[in-house]
């Protein structure tokens, strides 16, 4: 689920984009409508018990919307959150991108058996890679074996902890990134285990470069941005270090998530480049919860396609496993909550966590957001914050 400083980034991926929860039965869609009380809790818990500068929620059911928060947008001037704040949205990038593949599959542009190497020739290769044995649809599933960029030694020194401020503008290309990422030998043959990795997410974005002559900012805008009105998701120039239009400031400890003696940084401006694909974009909890609407709903893709991307994986039968009771399929994830199960995709990236999860059906959604990346008290940080907001709000919590 995420994309923070490379490193924490990928570690922090398994925990924020699908979080552990008791087992339950078959998804139901528990009706939200009404006051909302126990999300509400659920928010100013995490931030007067957990330490978060601020949190916020959208909740669409069934026609009605309903938006929370607690705590502030910035420490320095105390301002509150507003609906229409832009955040980055670390790897819920990836179900865009995802999406961008599988609606060019369905114009006939492509498959999800095109091999890597028929779209990026000789881009893979060596070190014990061969792209002509990796598929497009193994990018997307995280079954390709290929290794994670954030997870490079040298990445790692650079983009953990304290030095991360130094570098936190350094530049990359997309395929500075692969290079990084297969300069270390396979994690397995592809097909044969599972393994999250940033690195094919890298791939599939330089794919739909190549297939569409475009840049991946300009299919985002096309495919998504403008027929859904998404007026504050854009995928920012490698270059652009801010956040355009009304937004928070966002807080790193750049350390462990329930440290809190830990100094608080604020690290709103940074590269993005390095997320390329994989965790780079910035939204608004309205702006994914109109997209989640609309991918649940059936109006993004046509049904075959659909039926690809929710085919689902259990991590816990790879190789490094994976966070209990959640599945994961084309860039997309669900979770077992205490009543149910929800679909949607979260992300993490320095100083801004996000959750954007919902009925199968796209009915009832929840997009949440805070602009801090550790929660006081809570091994997993800000994923147990979401997960109590999600079983508020899902399982009637408080209601």
């Amino acid at each position: 689920m995420r994309t923070t400083a490379r490193a924490a980034l990928a570690a922090a991926v398994a925990a924020a984009l699908l979080t552990a929860t008791a087992p339950a039965a078959l998804a139901a869609d528990h009706g939200g409508r009404g006051s909302h009380q126990g999300l509400q809790a659920a928010l100013d818990r995490a931030v007067t018990a957990n330490g978060l500068p601020g949190a916020t929620a959208e909740v669409r059911d069934r026609g009605s919307i309903w938006y929370g928060q607690s705590g502030t947008a910035d420490l320095s001037t105390g301002q509150e959150f507003h609906r229409q704040d832009r955040f980055r949205i670390g790897s819920t990038t990836k179900t865009f991108v995802a999406t961008a593949l599988l609606q060019l599959e369905a114009e006939g542009k492509l498959t999800m058996d095109d091999s890597v190497e028929q779209w990026l020739p000789g881009l893979v290769d060596g070190n014990g890679y061969d792209g002509s044995a990796i598929t497009v649809r193994q990018l997307l599933n995280h079954t390709s074996g290929i290794a994670n960029f954030a997870m490079d030694e040298t990445v790692s020194k650079e983009f953990q902890g304290l030095p991360f401020l130094q570098h936190r503008f350094d530049s990359f290309t997309p395929r500075q990134l692969v290079r990084i990422g297969i300069g270390t030998k396979p994690s397995f043959a592809p097909g044969t285990s599972w393994e999250y990795s940033d690195t094919n997410y890298v791939l599939a974005g330089m794919i739909i470069e190549q297939v569409t002559g475009h840049s991946l900012a300009q299919e985002i805008a096309d495919r998504f941005a403008k027929p859904l009105h998404l007026r504050s998701t854009y995928e920012p120039a490698a270059d652009d270090t801010g956040i355009r239009g009304p937004h928070a400031r966002f807080y790193s400890k750049l350390g462990p998530f329930n440290r809190p003696e830990l100094p608080v940084h604020d690290v709103t401006e940074l590269s993005p480049s390095w997320g390329y694909g994989s965790g780079d974009m910035i939204s608004t909890v309205e702006d994914l919860s109109t997209f989640f609407q609309a991918l649940l709903g059936g109006r993004l893709l046509p049904p075959a396609q659909m039926a690809e991307m929710v085919t689902m994986k259990d991590p816990k039968a790879g190789r490094t496993g994976w966070v209990p009771n959640s599945h994961y399929g084309l860039g997309i994830g669900s979770l077992t909550l205490s009543c149910g199960e929800v679909w949607g995709m979260g992300g993490a990236i320095n100083g801004s966590w996000s959750y954007t999860f919902g009925s199968r059906d796209g009915r009832h959604m929840m997009s949440t957001q805070v602009n801090g990346d550790w929660a006081n008290g809570e091994v997993w940080g800000p994923v147990a914050v979401f997960t109590k907001e999600l079983e508020a709000e899902f399982c009637g919590e408080g209601k």
